[in-house]
């Protein structure tokens, strides 16, 4: 005697599968688990990109040293005939790069300051570096 799967499960009563009940508890726990994930991770985001500027700059600010020693004065140029140095395409999209010299001052001085742009709006302070290495805001190096 064989009986089919329709049988057995009209014996039991329940056809197996998810209830919709169970489908919705489901789909709510990932929406509360997503709802604290992304903040978590925009933040992330953020902090990574923020760090990507930063590295960049500490690469200027050795720049601006080895700049000195050559031409006995600070350059406010980051691209050709002053650092020689390009910003990278995902760092760009992010910061925007300034550098204020002063070789007037005894001994000369100069500020790179990096400004968020686009999605990196939501670290609103400017990162500053100085030829003696103080970085502000402090809280963000």
């Amino acid at each position: 005697m064989e009986l089919g799967l329709h049988t057995q499960y009209a014996a039991s009563g329940r056809s197996r599968g998810f209830t919709l009940i169970e489908m919705m508890i489901v789909v709510g726990v990932i929406g509360i688990l997503a709802a604290i994930a992304y903040p978590s991770y925009q933040s992330y985001v953020l902090r990574a990109k923020r760090s990507a500027a930063e590295q960049l700059m500490l690469d200027m600010t050795s720049r601006e040293q080895q700049y000195m020693l050559d031409a006995r004065s600070y350059t406010a140029t980051i691209g050709t005939g002053g650092l020689n140095m390009t910003v990278p395409a995902d760092v760009a999209a992010t910061y925007t790069f300034a550098i204020v010299v002063d070789n007037t001052a005894t001994p000369p001085t100069f500020t790179i300051t990096a400004t968020p742009i686009g999605s990196q709006l939501k670290d609103v302070d400017n990162l500053t570096l100085n030829n003696l290495g103080q970085k502000t805001p402090t809280s963000k190096w």
